[in-house]
């Protein structure tokens, strides 16, 4: 199963959403994450507060959306802003969560944590057929 995590810069959520999955990951899904936007690497406190959970982030770099498959099983966006991507998948659905760049650290373990949440409750989901 293709899944994919996308927001503007792939600098921030989405890799903290990509972690998650890989951490939790039994197996059953590729799994990627991309930004609509170039931006030249991660965030070093979004890879930070990861870290602080025993997250790996040794995978994380920013990526644009031609570097993840064309078709997937599921997208996740982290709230795009202007305007959501179209790329064809079997399910969607945006979380419309904040960027936290810019802010304390904090504010990065705030939205590390509802992120984790939602992926935890993803992984839920797809086990029991509720998609």
């Amino acid at each position: 199963m293709k899944v994919a995590f996308v927001c503007t810069h792939n600098s921030c959520r989405s890799i903290m959403a990509e972690g998650f999955l890989k951490h939790y990951n039994n197996g059953q899904f590729e799994i990627y994450s991309a930004g609509t936007e170039k931006y030249s690497s991660p965030k070093p406190l979004a890879i930070e507060v990861m870290e602080d959970l025993g997250i790996d982030m040794s995978h994380a770099r920013s990526k644009l959306l031609d570097e993840i498959p064309n078709q997937l099983d599921i997208l996740i966006t982290m709230g795009c802003g202007v305007e959501c991507p179209f790329i064809p998948t079997k399910h969607r659905e945006d979380w419309e969560l904040d960027d936290p760049s810019g802010g304390p650290k904090s504010d990065f373990e705030v939205t590390r944590d509802l992120i984790k949440a939602r992926v935890l409750d993803l992984i839920d989901r797809i086990d029991n057929d509720k998609l």
